[in-house]
């Protein structure tokens, strides 16, 4: 609920780099940021031999997941900051983020992460003669309970 209140607050200082001919990035807030920093140093160990289009195996409640989980969290916030942050600011922020590689390194992520048949194997009512649903059809409820 916060994440949405804080780029305001960077909204006054934009008027201070309008003026300069150098290239400015202006951070997201620095506490996601570090923790972001953190989590992608954890992720790629647990990641680092698995190669892009093959998919990593996290097992439910492991601390691996609980790291996963974490990290796209993080991201989620990271996202809903953006969302409401005015174009001029998220071109601020998206330049920090090009020069610290996060969002490659998003990328990076998700493409050893993602299921190779990403098969949504929640509660269904099986139908025979039904397509299959996937995570792409179907709508996940992400509520922490």
């Amino acid at each position: 609920r916060l994440m949405p209140e804080l780029p305001k607050f960077d909204d006054e200082d934009l008027k201070s780099y309008g003026d300069e001919e150098e290239e400015f990035a202006l951070s997201p807030p620095a506490a996601i940021m570090s923790i972001l920093a953190t989590q992608e140093l954890l992720l790629e160990n647990i990641l680092e031999c698995i190669p892009v289009g093959e998919f990593a195996v996290i097992q439910p409640l492991s601390d691996e997941f609980c790291l996963v989980l974490g990290y796209l969290l993080t991201w989620k916030l990271t996202l809903a900051f953006f969302k409401a942050a005015s174009s001029q600011l998220r071109v601020l922020y998206s330049q920090y983020l090009r020069r610290t590689k996060s969002l490659n390194k998003l990328l990076y992520h998700l493409f050893r992460l993602m299921p190779e048949n990403p098969v949504f194997s929640g509660p269904t009512s099986e139908v025979p003669n039904k397509d299959t649903k996937t995570f792409f059809t179907e709508e996940l409820n992400l509520d922490v309970k």
